[in-house]
Parts: structure tokens; sequence; C-alpha cells
């Protein structure tokens, strides 16, 4: 998430810069074909190239709106996350103590209630990890130039930047169940069931009584579907047909906005062909950048600067975690760097 309020000029040029360069080759390119070459007859009439100009930004735009979607359909969840991960606390930190018939000792009950904190903890973090890794159809997976841009941006502007935000005494204390994990496929899913078998070996000991399980058991369902959401996000692509027919367009348009304009400067006199180089750029630029907008935001757990930001969501969440318990020792939230809240 990038939480400076204005993106810098050199931030424009780090994400699309290096599309002005071919922009500008090809408008020159076809301004010295029509006055130096003399090939009049490449020229097109405007007309048709901008009705296909307005239907391609009418497209992008569509495409733009479903990837906005998608990313604030993540912050909903990891909000809802927040939210019912701060009731998991308060739960534990009042259900988990002794009744008429059970005498455990303050410090058994704090083990107890430490355990399942814990646990949780290490659940959001592992979920977390399990969202960041890369599918097919992201920018990260791609074997050309693109996808070596998208992953050097992951390692200078994204998760590479965050990559100690554990302590290793914090990974022993929140790693409780390492050798029953090891095996899963899906860990996140096997966290939480190691929650529910604990929390009915709890009412089973009279810790817990059977109602107050039932409501806890039905939290962990919450962050079943909360988990199941975003999971849902992550290997359900925006539909190729819209993600890639709306690249191709834009190619097609920016193909035949120089031959559109080309013959229009044309009648400004000597120097007009020459104008059409800069004002074509600009223009096919604007398109390239409308595309790369919606192309890096269909994909909220990708790993970049334009994700949302859910390690800083883990760590407010281990912090208010921390305090129900009453622990002093806490972790700093995670600050932004370069700009970026990841």
């Amino acid at each position: 998430m990038i939480v400076r309020k204005s993106i810098s000029l050199k931030g424009i040029l780090e994400f699309a810069g290096h599309h002005i360069w071919w922009l500008v080759s090809y408008m020159l390119l076809v301004a010295v074909l029509y006055k130096v070459a003399g090939l009049h007859w490449i020229s097109i009439p405007w007309l048709p190239v901008s009705l296909v100009g307005t239907a391609v930004a009418f497209y992008v735009g569509f495409k733009n709106n479903q990837s906005y979607d998608r990313v604030w359909e993540a912050r909903k969840i990891w909000g809802a996350i927040v939210n019912s991960s701060r009731s998991w606390g308060i739960m534990v930190n009042s259900f988990v103590r002794n009744n008429e018939t059970t005498q455990f000792s303050d410090e058994e009950l704090q083990q107890i209630k430490q355990r399942l904190i814990y646990r949780h903890i290490n659940w959001l973090y592992t979920l977390r990890e399990q969202m960041l890794v890369p599918t097919q159809w992201e920018h990260v997976s791609l074997k050309h130039l693109f996808g070596k841009l998208a992953a050097k941006r992951r390692e200078n502007y994204g998760v590479g930047q965050f990559k100690n935000y554990l302590t290793e005494k914090q990974k022993a204390d929140y790693s409780l169940d390492g050798a029953q994990l090891k095996n899963a496929s899906n860990k996140a899913t096997q966290i939480i069931n190691l929650q529910s078998l604990d929390i009915a070996t709890l009412e089973e000991k009279q810790i817990l009584h059977m109602r107050r399980q039932l409501d806890m058991q039905k939290l962990l369902v919450d962050f079943y579907d909360h988990q199941g959401r975003t999971e849902r996000i992550k290997k359900f692509p925006l539909p190729r047909q819209y993600a890639n027919l709306s690249f191709l367009f834009n190619c097609f348009f920016i193909f035949l906005l120089p031959l559109g304009i080309v013959a229009e400067f044309a009648k400004l006199g000597e120097a007009g062909v020459w104008l059409m180089i800069p004002f074509g750029t600009i223009v096919g630029w604007i398109y390239v950048v409308m595309e790369l907008i919606g192309d890096y935001s269909e994909n909220p757990f990708e790993g970049l600067g334009t994700d949302i930001p859910m390690l800083s969501i883990c760590r407010t969440i281990e912090i208010d975690l921390l305090q129900m318990l009453g622990e002093t020792d806490l972790p700093e939230p995670i600050q932004p760097v370069n700009d970026v809240l990841m």
C-alpha cells in the first residue's frame, strides 16, 4: 500500500517510464516515414481512430473498476480478520477460567490463554505467507522482461523490504505445532483445526463452559470464512478474457494513433509532423498507464507495493492480542519503507 499523499515523479517514472522510449521511437518512425520518406499513404482518417480510442477507454475503465473491487474486497476481508481476532482475544481472556469444579493455578490458566493466542498469531502470519506464494498469472511468474521488472519491484519496493519482521524468539513462540504442521498442504487450515481440538479438550476438562466453547467454535468458523475469501481472490484471477483483451485493444489503439494524427499535425505547417511525436507519446503513455494501473491492481496479494498491507495488519493484531495477555515486551508496529506499507 502506497502511503504517500501524492506519488512522486520519480515513482511514476519507475512504474511506467520505460514505456516512454518505445512510444517515442514508434512516433518518430511514423513521422520520418510520412515527412522524410514521403509515404503519405500510411495516414488514416482520424475519426475511426478516435472511435477506437473512446471504446478502449471505456473498456480499460471497466477493467480498472473490477480490479479496484478485488483490492477493496481484499482489504475488507482483512479488516474482518482484525475484528474477529480481537473478539477471539477477549473470548480467550474472559472464558478461560476456573469454575466450581476446577482448581487450575493462575499460571496454568495463563499458559492455556497464551497457547490459544500464540497459535492464532501464527495463523495470521501463516495465512499471509500463503497469500504471497506467486500464482502462474501474476507478474512475478512471467518469464519475459515484465516478469523480471515485477520481481525487481517485489524485492526493492514490496515484500523484499520487510523480510525480518519476526524475530527468532517470536518464530519459536508462535510456532507451537511445527511437528503437526510439517506435512500439511494448507498450514493455515490445520492451525484452525488444532485450535478447535484444543478448545474442545478444554471443554472436556470443564475449563470452558459448553456454550462458551460453542461461541469460540463459531468464531473459528468465521476465521475459515475469512481465509476462504482471501483464497478465492488469490486463486481465481480476474478473467483472462477481460485482462488480456484490454491489453490487446490498447496495443491496437496505440498502433493506429500516430497513423491517425500525423496528417492532422501536418496541416499545422512544416514543423507540424514533428510536433506529433511528443503529443502522440503523451496520449499513448496515458493509455499505457491506465492499463498498468488496472493490471497491477487485480492481484492484491502479489507482494508488490500496490498490495493491501497484510503485514501491518498482522502486526497490529499481534500487538492487541499480546496486550490482552498482559505482556509488556511488545513488537514495534510496521513502519512504511520508501513510502510503502506492507
